[in-house]
Order: structure tokens, then sequence, then C-alpha cells
């Protein structure tokens, strides 16, 4: 932020700015919402397929940021990660919630370390992390029981400011919008892991999106869906909508970059963004959770100004449940990316959220 703008204030619509980096890597403290969000696909050597997604998210108490007390909880810290086994034909998932007082620690490598710097990316939730590194790649290191990721992300291509060079509108009404930048076409390396077996990765694509809001939707609106997609030639695809409890679209979005565009040189590798009313999402199949009883398309079709694709998932049972944390359900899963005439072009993820009940940020 420079410094002839004014702070955002907590409960202020967030106004279109110039983002400066590293600090707008960093945490955004003062807006109600932010999440950091890591997927992608990997291969092992033994050729197993594997899809993966790590998201660390920051959520503003708005009760507690008048008190002074050190103790105050003004912010929640929580992560979500997930490995999709293609072969086993399996979804594994842990998380991990947290408070924080929104001061960061003099001994950031603490292992039980809580917050997220404002410097730069650096998230820690008492032993998983996920920085941005000198070079300008990724780490992530998570630990659980059933599942485990040490992977590292490094840049093949430039950043993705989405939207109005990173302001991207979320509904009809202005204050429905987030900053929202992206990195698509990381390339992956590192171990993860299944239980105790631990799986070295030997190639795979990754995309990271750091999204920051006060107020993302609007109130006729039950959730959205999301896909990221890393193209196999280079390209990369967003599209987004949010949906009405009849399933209709209130606003629609996303960007079509290139790869000849989005060089390391430039600063921001600039995309063609669409218009609210360019991007359609049709369903094409859907999978009934046996957990959940929700209903959700596991196959689109989505037309662009980029071009018309279908949108298949991997695996159908790719729900995730973390009631225990956030409250909510929601499906993201490794999927595959088609042309018009049904080649594979691509592979990324798909997210689908207010499909059990309307999504509570």
């Amino acid at each position: 932020m420079s410094q002839a703008q004014a702070p955002h204030r907590p409960g202020d619509a967030l106004r279109p700015r110039p983002l400066q980096f590293p600090r707008d890597h960093g945490s955004h403290n003062d807006t109600r919402t932010e999440w950091w969000y890591l997927t992608g696909h990997a291969q092992a050597a033994d050729g197993r397929t594997f899809g993966f997604q790590v998201t660390f998210f920051r959520s503003r108490v708005d009760g507690t940021q008048a008190l002074r007390s050190r103790l105050a909880a003004r912010q929640l810290l929580f992560a979500h990660a997930a490995i999709t086994d293609v072969k086993g034909q399996r979804l594994r998932h842990d998380e991990r919630i947290a408070r924080w007082n929104g001061e960061e620690p003099a001994a950031p490598t603490d292992a039980m370390a809580v917050f997220a710097s404002s410097r730069d990316t650096q998230v820690a939730l008492r032993g998983w992390q996920f920085q941005r590194e000198a070079d300008g790649g990724y780490s992530t290191r998570v630990d659980g029981p059933e599942i485990s990721l040490d992977l590292r992300a490094t840049p093949t291509q430039a950043i993705l400011l989405q939207g109005d060079r990173g302001f991207s509108r979320k509904g009809p009404e202005p204050e429905q919008a987030s900053f929202y930048v992206s990195h698509p076409q990381l390339a992956v390396r590192g171990t993860l892991g299944l239980g105790t077996e631990r799986i070295a990765i030997t190639g795979g694509r990754a995309w990271l999106d750091h999204e920051w809001s006060e107020a993302i939707l609007h109130p006729e609106a039950v959730g959205w869906d999301w896909v990221g997609m890393n193209l196999f030639n280079g390209d990369s695809l967003t599209a987004f909508r949010l949906r009405r409890a009849d399933g209709s679209a209130l606003w629609a979005g996303g960007s079509y970059r290139p790869a000849a565009r989005a060089a390391l040189e430039t600063d921001t590798g600039p995309g063609t963004r669409f218009a609210a009313d360019a991007v359609m999402f049709e369903p094409l199949r859907h999978w009934v959770s046996p957990q959940t009883r929700a209903r959700y398309p596991v196959a689109w079709r989505l037309r662009t100004p980029a071009g018309s694709f279908t949108v298949e998932a991997v695996l159908d049972a790719q729900e995730l449940d973390s009631r225990r944390s956030t409250g909510t359900v929601y499906w993201e899963g490794l999927s595959d990316l088609l042309d018009a005439g049904g080649k594979p072009v691509g592979r990324g993820y798909l997210e689908m959220t207010g499909y059990v009940g309307r999504l509570r940020l």
C-alpha cells in the first residue's frame, strides 16, 4: 500500500488500488476473509497420479477488534489439506484451526507458532505452514495422521492479476468484490504421504490463488462454482460463477492467459478478462454424496470467450466435510479439461460450494 492511501477499515467495501508486492502477497488482517490456496496434480516414479490441495484461511473476528489485550482472539486461522489418490480411487483430508491475536511472533520458526505475516506470504498453524520463498517459489508442509505434504512449487510464469489489475468483482453490487492474485503453471516437486507411505513426486503442475475480501456473497448467492486449469500447452484458464439457490447464475467471470503472454520477465502476465455475461456453466452429470446427500455436478460444459470446454472430475467422491473447523461442506477435486472435440487439453481443480447449505464465510 502506498503512503498516500488510507488504510482499509473493517466494514468498508473494498476499493480498487494498485497492488504492491511483496507486501500484497502477505496477510491483510483488516479485511474479513482471506485465503492462500494451492492445488495441483502430481506424478510418482511408478506412474501413479495424485491430486492435492492445501488451503490456509484467515478470518477476522469482529467482536474482538477493539480489545487491547494480547490474549484477544482477533483472527482465526485454519487450514484444509487433501490428497486424491487416483489409482486407489480415494480422497483423504485433514484440517486444523487455531485462534490468533493478530501479532506476528518474534520467532516465526517456532513449531507451534500461529500467525500470518503481513510482509509476504508466510502462514503458520502449529506445524503446518505455507510460505513464499526468496526466489518467488512456494513451499508447504503439512503433517497429519492420514496425509502429509512436503512440496515445493516453482514458478514457470509470472503471477496473474485477476479481474481489473487484481480487483475482481463477485456480484452486481460494488461491495461484492475481492483482490485476487493467481500464480498458474507452477512446477511441483516434493513428497506426499498416505498413512505411513511416503511418495516422491517426480513431476506435476500446481496453481496458487491468493484472495482477500470484505464481502463476496450477494444476499441471493448460496455458493459458487470455480475452475482453475493449467493447460498442457502452458495456457491457463480461470472461470467462476456465483450461484442462486435455484441453480441460476447471479454473477460470473474468469480469465484466459496464453503461455506466450506469461513470460517471467513481465510484472503481472496480463490475461484476457471475461465479462460476467460471457461465462456459462452447464451441468452434464451429477454425483450424490452418500454422507451428506448433496447432489454435485461432477461434469460441466463450460462456455467462455476462449472457447467451449468440458470439465470432468477424475474421481467423483471428492467432497470435503469441514464442519469441525469452518462449519462448511464443499466439493473440491482434481478434474480434467477437454476441448470441444473431447481431447484432454489440461488438468486442474474444480471447486463447488453451497450444495449442502448456503456458504457462510
